[in-house]
């Protein structure tokens, strides 16, 4: 089938040419000329045949409402816009009522699988009426990984958003019990080569995932990190999951904690510790370093 693609970066770049592996059309739109097939949107829209789907690749927040803005006085009753980025699901909700005042569908869809999904697929979460979940089901089946699962229709719209949101809440908390296993194991004399305890615990242990096997590639590239700093940014994802945690009463102590972890990586002198220390020097007469 044939699909207009905005936002050819990493992600959107790779999928455009999986698609086309797959035997699709897809004529792709970004701001760098240099990446693009077309150098409009309203150049994108008319290459395509009704029904058309538009899927929008372009980071959260403005970029994309002005994308879904500027794709609603472009497209027809019947067409369908697909938010693949990493948008908020609130603003699935607000773009589909939007665009259905139009007559024109809405899927949200929150896309995993990063520089590998060219080659090993893209699991899919994807939330929308089935009519518009229909008519780009052919696009989802040539973007998930071979097999039986890997894609989901997770409910209505935002739902999809919604579940990769969640999805990469449980990443945080993953990714931080690994980091801080590998840093215990660092620490002690008695462990000579973590590097190997990591590869070792690959097959047949119950923490084997495909982030081991990543951490295990970074630590083949730099035995003990010492060439990175530590500092972690986060996508936003993981806020919204707490958030979407204390709106509806439900305790996500592992997945708060990894994301305050973070923060914390970005402060080279903590404040927090500063008091800390003053306190335990006041009740305890515990040493205290000076600058």
């Amino acid at each position: 089938m044939e699909l207009g693609l905005v936002g050819l970066g990493k992600m959107g770049g790779n999928m455009r040419e999986r698609l086309r592996r797959a035997g699709h059309t897809v004529f792709g739109y970004d701001r760098n000329p240099d990446l693009a097939d077309v150098h409009s949107l309203r150049e994108l829209v008319g290459k395509l045949s009704g029904p058309r789907v538009v899927w929008v690749m372009v980071p959260a927040g403005e970029p994309t409402q002005s994308t879904v803005d500027e794709l609603a006085e472009l497209l027809a009753p019947g067409d369908v816009v697909v938010d693949g980025g990493n948008s908020r699901w609130t603003d699935d909700e607000k773009h589909a009522a939007e665009l259905a005042a139009k007559g024109i569908g809405f899927v949200d869809c929150g896309v995993s699988g990063g520089v590998w999904g060219l080659e090993n697929g893209y699991a899919l979460m994807y939330g929308g009426s089935a009519e518009d979940v229909a008519k780009v089901q052919p696009i989802f089946d040539a973007l998930k990984p071979e097999g039986d699962f890997g894609s989901v229709h997770a409910g209505k719209a935002g739902a999809g958003h919604f579940a990769k949101m969640v999805h990469n809440g449980i990443e945080y908390a993953m990714m931080q019990a690994y980091a801080e296993g590998w840093e215990l194991l660092e620490k002690v004399d008695s462990v000579t080569d973590v590097r190997e305890v990591f590869r070792s615990w690959q097959e047949g242990t119950v923490i084997r995932s495909w982030l081991l096997d990543l951490a295990v590639n970074a630590l083949d590239e730099d035995e003990h990190l010492e060439g990175l700093r530590g500092y972690a940014q986060d996508s936003g994802e993981g806020r919204w999951t707490v958030e979407a945690a204390i709106d509806n009463a439900v305790p996500l102590p592992a997945i708060t904690a990894s994301l305050f972890a973070r923060f914390a990586s970005r402060q080279e002198d903590s404040p927090q510790m500063k008091m800390i220390a003053a306190l335990r020097n006041q009740f305890g007469g515990h040493a205290v370093e000076k600058k």
